[in-house]
């Protein structure tokens, strides 16, 4: 009978190289079969000049009706493999425990289906934004999914960090849904590739954020702690 598989999650940390961890390096460089939910990333680039050869499930998203649909299939496709008796090792943008929707659909399915799982810790850009915009979460952060701006909290007692502003059409969505919560001269922060060489943390006021140039997958959008308006 053929032996069971695995998969080992680890993550491609937020862009520059030295901040994928040890560990997480080390797996990808012993990995029998790495795969990328998408080499869309800076740290794909590092793992090609290292010699690591991997495949990646870019394709997949020409294909998938919705988001909410390809992560189900990156995990189910995942799953599969590790049954079949693949050792995979799985690498995500950022950390694995931070925004990763295959990670958790990915833990349900193994636990489900008896599969063994690891999920090695990494860092997000999360941890590289707090030396970036001066802050200490501690004080208080709340951070939300900019495509989901149809949800938003009426109010905001913190400071706001909304990750996925990937697109002019979702940055111009989330300033409509603000704009209904204050004013639209309110000072936010625009974030771009944030640990990169050519970070750039731009103030500006919150009607302006959907007319940059640069919007992309590394896009965030930070919202100082304010009293949103009550009319």
């Amino acid at each position: 009978m053929k032996e069971p598989g695995s998969i080992t999650v680890v993550g491609l940390g937020p862009g520059r190289s030295g901040l994928i961890t040890l560990e997480s390096m080390e797996a990808m460089r012993n990995a029998k079969s790495l795969l990328l939910r998408t080499e869309v990333h800076p740290s794909a680039g590092d793992l090609r000049r290292c010699g690591i050869p991997f495949t990646s499930y870019d394709a997949w998203y020409e294909k998938a009706a919705s988001f909410e649909e390809l992560y189900h299939a990156i995990a189910e496709d995942l799953a599969a493999r590790a049954r079949a008796g693949e050792t995979l090792v799985y690498a995500v943008p950022g950390s694995p425990f931070v925004a990763e929707r295959t990670v958790i659909f990915l833990r349900e399915l193994c636990a489900k289906e008896g599969v063994k799982l690891a999920i090695l810790p990494g860092m997000s850009f999360v941890e590289t934004l707090y030396g970036s915009l001066g802050i200490d979460p501690v004080d208080g952060l709340m951070i939300l999914d900019a495509s989901d701006a149809a949800n938003l909290p009426a109010q905001f007692s913190t400071g706001v960090l909304f990750t996925q502003v990937y697109s002019r059409e979702i940055a111009s969505e989330l300033k409509l849904a603000l704009m209904e919560r204050m004013s639209d001269e309110t000072q936010v922060v625009y974030l771009h590739n944030i640990a990169l060489p050519d970070e750039s943390v731009r103030p500006m006021p919150l009607y302006e954020i959907d007319r940059q140039l640069d919007v992309d997958h590394l896009t965030s959008l930070f919202l100082p702690a304010c009293r949103c308006r009550n009319d």
